[in-house]
């Protein structure tokens, strides 16, 4: 008899966590998130996003099978950006079950009309400042780091449930060796006309304080135009940059300035899904071993992020970014990287990974939900 459940107990989050280790046991594509952090980002006293809005988690259930899982949250920031009263769902997983995947989505709809909204998108892990989106298209690469992965049966799941299309986002792929020549070429040009400089985060640790907190002003000034933006609280970011500063390079991470006045940055991290891949969620002895000796073969790295505060935008710093990328990263052996993710509408960035002779190798889609 199927039946869904609130997610209350220690004993339902746990199952909550650990379906997907059933879930993609035989999917040489899935990266195992570590179980340990995963207890602490559903905890409403370490996860900040909890301080500004509500989360309820759901199970679905045969007896003592546990079918799927599914989340169901507010997003009051987005609210507060936008003004448009939408609910979330997110963290969907399910075995290859329409009725199963129909009790998921009814459980989210239902929580979401209970606060008074009238639709509901998703996936959203929660927010669009974490994992985003239902992959769709390029299941054989494992997804690399903050970037989520999927059966590939889900999106007809979805359109069966009535979710629709909202927005897609791709991911690049460049898989590079050397300095591409046009980007050599383009960069100093772009530097001289633009009048900026870029230059790498600070290793001295009281500066790195300070280029922290401007890349969060740039943040927040250089993305609050585009699609579904969503501003981090300052709680938020102080949380993802203690989370991401253990795993972060000084030497991918850059703030162009103008005249002593930051005018964009670009962070990229080393792929340290490779990491995960081998400790298959598990902290212990034995798997901190293998990452210690995988964390030294990392060959890829995500730009994870770019942004440009309005008046510096279209003027190519974009193309000075990547080419820092490149000069920094390639010595490194961080041979493949991901560009990721762009909007769909996002013409300016597709082109310039198509002149990077980037592949589009992933897609990502976000449904909306009328309820």
């Amino acid at each position: 008899m199927l039946k869904i459940e609130m997610v209350l107990t220690k004993k339902q989050l746990k199952q909550f966590i650990m379906l997907p280790f059933e879930l993609y046991k035989d999917d040489p594509a899935w990266v195992p998130p570590l179980i340990p952090e995963q207890y602490k980002f559903f905890n409403a006293r370490k996860n900040p996003y909890y301080l500004h809005s509500e989360v309820q988690l759901f199970l679905a259930l045969d007896g003592d099978r546990v079918l799927g899982r599914i989340s169901a949250h507010t997003n009051t920031q987005h609210q507060i950006e936008h003004n448009e009263d939408i609910g979330f769902f997110g963290f969907f997983e399910c075995v290859n079950d329409l009725s199963v995947a129909s009790l998921l989505f009814d459980a989210a709809a239902e929580w979401n009309r209970g606060k008074g909204f009238t639709a509901m998108r998703g996936p959203m892990n929660f927010s669009v400042n974490q994992e985003v989106g239902l992959l769709v298209d390029g299941f054989l690469d494992p997804p690399m780091v903050m970037m989520p992965h999927a059966l590939p049966y889900y999106q007809e799941l979805f359109a069966a449930c009535g979710l629709q299309k909202t927005m897609d986002l791709y991911a690049y792929l460049s898989v590079r060796y050397e300095m591409p020549e046009r980007v050599q070429r383009l960069a100093a040009a772009i530097e001289k006309r633009a009048g900026v400089t870029i230059r790498s985060l600070s290793k001295d640790k009281k500066q790195m304080r300070k280029d922290i907190e401007t890349v969060f002003e740039i943040y927040t000034k250089a993305w609050e135009y585009n699609w579904g933006n969503v501003p981090m609280t300052k709680a938020e970011f102080d949380h993802i940059v203690e989370e991401l500063l253990p795993l972060a390079d000084p030497d991918l991470i850059f703030i162009a300035e103008k005249d002593g006045h930051p005018a964009g940055f670009s962070l990229a991290l080393p792929n340290y899904n490779e990491v995960l891949k081998v400790m298959k969620g598990r902290l212990n002895p034995i798997t901190m071993i293998k990452a210690l000796l995988k964390q030294k073969k990392i060959g890829s790295a995500r730009v994870i992020t770019m942004g440009l505060i309005k008046e510096f935008q279209g003027r190519g710093i974009d193309t000075l970014f990547y080419y820092h990328q490149y000069k920094n990263g390639l010595p490194k052996g961080f041979f493949r990287g991901e560009f990721s993710w762009v909007l769909e509408n996002n013409t300016m960035m597709i082109r310039v990974a198509e002149m990077l002779d980037a592949i589009r190798y992933k897609t990502y889609r976000i449904y909306d939900k009328q309820i």
